[in-house]
């Protein structure tokens, strides 16, 4: 009996050690007013990542919408954070100013100076670029960057039906800040639409809520905006949970297959998104490529295997 009791201590300790330490960079809009639904995608992941006894959120910065993120991320904490405090603060406003201290970066090097930790960033990279570039101190503490973005050459953003293609909106809003971490030595890993496009969450997904309780309640009436809206323009009642995928990498790595060690480089060609964005005919392609000869190479998820969209659902609906 003695021994089993040590063998279970052992064990809970392990798992305790084990825990990724992680920061959480979102540009996080769930629910937020517009003249048409916003992306649901980070306040899911923020959600199941809550749930994961794998990693240790030690912060949260957001970007974009700063003021109406840090509320509902807030929200969300108060739903499902069951541990200790995670401290929340608010990042670049717009993503457009690389290099400007802001409450986000402050308290990111403040952690770091602390302890390594994995940057899980889900938006533009503005945050992130502007700790290194403002502190290249820093990279050694980072462990790796994991981002949701970048594609293969040539490959179309069409969910759903296929007839609308969408572009690759936390590389393109922010190239700049993209370009300071492809120079930096900081391992980077990439999840973005194309393991994302295998995953799909629809109405019989969502049924599995508890609508009694409060914050699946909540959850549930605010996605339903977000699908009609994929509806309209995709074709499908439904949304792909693009930024659960990115948190997998570091939650649910045996979910995913890989290019290892891949070159990535930007590349300049025609828009394959000229109907959300008429007025570039040529952009720029954040792209990975074992033909490539750049010197920065990534790891790249390439699809989501069986069972992960199966695991969202069960994260989502299970009770902390």
């Amino acid at each position: 009996m003695k021994l089993k009791l040590l063998i279970l201590i052992l064990l809970f300790s392990y798992q305790f050690q084990a825990q990724t330490k992680v920061w959480f960079d979102t540009d996080i809009m769930i629910g937020m007013p517009d003249k048409e639904a916003r992306e649901v995608d980070d306040g899911i992941t923020l959600i199941m990542a809550l749930k994961q006894p794998q990693i240790e959120i030690v912060g949260i910065s957001n970007i974009t919408y700063v003021d109406y993120g840090f509320g509902v991320i807030q929200k969300i904490l108060n739903w499902h954070n069951k541990g200790k405090a995670i401290p929340v603060y608010k990042g670049s406003a717009f993503a457009n100013d690389l290099g400007t201290e802001n409450e986000g970066t402050k308290a990111l090097y403040a952690a770091l100076k602390k302890e390594k930790l994995t940057i899980l960033a889900l938006g533009p990279m503005t945050n992130i670029a502007t700790l290194v570039k403002n502190h290249p101190d820093i990279i050694p503490q980072i462990e790796r960057v994991v981002i949701c973005a970048a594609r293969t050459p040539d490959l179309p953003f069409n969910p759903g039906n296929g007839k609308l293609n969408v572009f690759d909106y936390n590389y393109e809003f922010d190239e700049a800040s993209m370009d300071v971490l492809l120079n930096s030595p900081i391992p980077l890993e990439f999840a973005g639409y194309e393991p994302s496009s295998y995953t799909h969450i629809g109405n019989i997904d969502l049924a599995s809520l508890d609508t009694d309780n409060e914050a699946d309640k909540w959850l549930f009436d605010i996605v339903q905006p977000w699908m009609e809206l994929n509806e309209k323009y995709f074709g499908v009642r439904g949304f792909i949970p693009f930024d659960c995928s990115t948190l997998g990498l570091v939650t649910h790595p045996e979910y995913f297959t890989y290019y290892e060690n891949i070159p990535i480089k930007v590349t300049f060609k025609k828009n394959d998104a000229l109907g959300i964005q008429p007025d570039k005919p040529f952009k720029n392609f954040l792209e990975v490529s074992y033909e490539f000869k750049t010197k920065k190479k990534v790891k790249y998820a390439r699809r989501a295997l069986q069972g992960f969209e199966e695991k969202i659902v069960e994260t989502l609906s299970a009770k902390n």
